[in-house]
């Protein structure tokens, strides 16, 4: 079974979070789960953080990017992250 690029971001992205002590998990969108919600979410130094993965020129959909939102307004953290911005994970990490 081929890894797909999507799956490398998400991959890379556990990585960071797993190497900086973060909380985090990959919630669960079907059946009782919450379409849209991002693909990790977590907590660090206290701070929440949502984060959608994409891969190439994938963008996220109408109902990701209200999820999103929502994480900014109750004060968390929202990123889209691809192969280009990897590094965003790194500077929340570092704080």
């Amino acid at each position: 079974m081929a890894i797909t690029p999507e799956k490398k971001v998400k991959q890379a992205v556990a990585r960071l979070l797993k190497e900086a002590g973060a909380y985090y998990f990959f919630p669960a969108t079907g059946g009782y789960g919450r379409s849209g919600v991002p693909d990790i979410v977590g907590c660090l130094d206290g701070n929440f953080f949502g984060i959608e993965c994409k891969a190439g020129k994938n963008t996220t959909t109408a109902l990701q990017e209200l999820e999103l939102e929502k994480v900014r307004k109750a004060g968390g953290i929202a990123l889209v992250v691809n192969e280009d911005n990897v590094e965003d994970v790194q500077r929340l990490v570092r704080g």
